[in-house]
């Protein structure tokens, strides 16, 4: 990646303005997956190495626990620990900044809003249970807020993963390989899930959940190119994975993800193979700034 010819530059509203400190080094990866599997896998661990103990402290765990939110939360609150002491407020502002990112084509929005949905209904119809299964939830009421407990879950850890690994990634790695790694991550990280009863996970099985985080990641790694780096657009495309709306079409599903990520690559080949134009820049540079590259 090209670097920056200049350290700073005059702000109009008086001042320099020091280029320099929006940039998030790669080293910033050490104490972002320290504080990531740390808070995440201390608070799970001590659940599954000390149940009776945690669970007259704090109660029993359950996918609504605050102590599991802080866990889920852990890529956001890393991602927002490097990039403070990096940029500071004005760091904070700026990263984002790319939550307010969606423009991208329209055959993504139809993936979105169209195709995950028929990849979890052809994989419940391929498991038997399409027409079985009854609806998850008996009232409007339960059904708002399953939504808003999805919303407000899963996708705050794109912060982390999309927001500052993906980009840190891809400025040694070719999108493909990038997502690959972040994919291999991401899937690890959650492993505790699988070995602590009371969560949503223990009661899946890992390997296709592993496999199917790899997927994921790889089809959503040139989303994220395509969208100039969009956090908005990573986090509908996690919720959109994990709606309760949808049917169980678990393993299925991971088989069928797995053949997307396939079409998109191959779909994505001139970009996923190549840095250039890949999303590097963790903190966008405001427009009173030039741009590095």
């Amino acid at each position: 990646m090209k670097t920056l010819k200049l350290k700073s530059k005059t702000n109009p509203n008086g001042g320099d303005l020091n280029i320099s400190r929006f940039i998030v080094s790669q080293k910033a990866l050490f104490p972002f997956l320290t504080i990531t599997f740390g808070l995440a896998w201390a608070i799970l661990g001590l659940y599954i190495f000390m149940p009776e103990q945690m669970t007259n402290l704090f109660g029993q765990l359950s996918g609504q626990h605050p102590l599991f939110f802080l866990a889920v939360y852990a890529p956001a609150i890393g991602a927002f620990t490097v990039i403070i002491s990096v940029g500071g407020v004005k760091g904070i502002k700026q990263f984002l900044s790319r939550i307010l990112l969606w423009r991208c084509s329209l055959s993504w929005y139809a993936f979105l809003i169209v195709g995950i949905p028929l990849v979890f209904i052809g994989g419940s119809y391929l498991r038997g249970n399409l027409f079985t299964d009854p609806f998850p939830f008996t009232t409007i009421s339960s059904m708002l807020i399953a939504l808003l407990l999805a919303a407000i879950k899963g996708p705050i850890e794109e912060f982390g993963w999309r927001g500052l690994v993906l980009p840190l990634f891809q400025r040694k790695l070719a999108p493909f390989w990038a997502a690959i790694t972040l994919g291999v991550i991401w899937g690890v990280w959650h492993l505790p899930a699988f070995l602590l009863s009371g969560t949503q996970q223990s009661n899946w099985s890992f390997a296709p959940f592993f496999a199917g985080c790899i997927a994921l990641s790889v089809i959503v790694t040139p989303l994220f190119n395509a969208s100039k780096g969009s956090i908005l657009l990573s986090a509908f495309f996690h919720f959109m994975v994990m709606n309760p709306l949808f049917p169980d079409a678990e393993p299925y599903d991971t088989y069928i993800l797995l053949l997307v990520a396939i079409f998109i690559v191959w779909n994505n080949r001139k970009t996923m193979f190549t840095t250039e134009g890949a999303i590097k820049r963790v903190i966008p540079l405001d427009n009173n700034v030039a741009e590095q590259e």
